[in-house]
């Protein structure tokens, strides 16, 4: 299911977002949800793929993966397709499930892997759901030792953190002496970035990247902000709302100062 040429990681991790297509559910039951992790864990371990963390949001998924063998796309053309199979047939569904392209964001260094482990974790929180400790359907209750691993490779991140306190206290302090992370502050390509703004922005229930600059403008601007909070460069938004370099920076400078 992935699409055109992707940009590389030196590491080996990566982010990997996919999403329903047309922005429509991909889990309509829990047996959904347990299919999915099921299917993600044959997959991945078919391909040596390493699970470094993972979270089941409504309409989309985050995964954080070790891809040391060259086989990231195999591993998720794969898993999407069968999981696309099972879930037409379970729920009476016909077409697409998921967007014909997943997002696949390289990971450099330490710093950044463990603000991406952090960020998976806490889509439940920023949603609006619950306590990322409650959220059933991620890898938290596998890294905090509450569920026995049987997805995830929770020691490279447990070893950095020093345990499971470690990684409760990663989840639960304020971002200060956190490097700034979204999958969008690793963008390399404008496709990437034009794709991950989307992203971004479908998160917080607001518009397309296009479709900023029509916006009232209060609404535009907490796009704005929300967009350069997220990672991008002023430049980076300029170039996918179209609007100028000039008010991107009017509207998020206080957010800078």
């Amino acid at each position: 299911m992935a699409v055109g040429g992707r940009s590389l990681s030196e590491s080996g991790y990566y982010h990997v977002v996919s999403r329903g297509n047309g922005r429509q559910n991909i889990f309509e039951s829990d047996d959904d949800r347990r299919s999915f992790v099921e299917l993600l864990s044959v997959f991945a371990g078919r391909n040596e793929v390493g699970v470094i963390a993972w979270c089941l949001m409504g309409n989309h998924v985050h995964l954080i993966l070790r891809d040391d063998q060259s086989r990231l796309s195999e591993t998720m053309q794969c898993l999407l397709t069968t999981y696309s199979r099972r879930f037409n047939r379970r729920e009476r569904h016909a077409g697409h499930v998921f967007q014909a392209r997943f997002s696949s964001v390289p990971i450099e260094d330490d710093r950044y892997l463990l603000a991406a482990v952090r960020y998976v974790h806490l889509n439940p929180e920023r949603a609006g759901i619950c306590p990322a400790s409650e959220y059933k359907w991620s890898s938290y209750r596998e890294y905090v030792g509450t569920t026995e691993p049987k997805v995830s490779d929770t020691a490279v991140v447990l070893d950095m953190l020093g345990g499971p306190a470690g990684f409760v206290e990663l989840c639960a302090s304020a971002s200060a002496g956190m490097v700034s992370y979204s999958p969008h502050s690793l963008c390399r390509t404008p496709d990437e970035v034009g794709a991950l703004a989307r992203s971004l922005l479908s998160d917080a229930g607001l518009a397309s990247p296009s479709d900023v600059k029509a916006l009232p403008r209060a609404e535009r601007n907490e796009a704005l902000r929300l967009l350069r909070a997220g990672g991008l460069s002023i430049r980076e938004i300029e170039r996918v709302t179209g609007v100028g370099r000039g008010t991107v920076h009017n509207a998020v400078r206080e957010t800078e100062s």
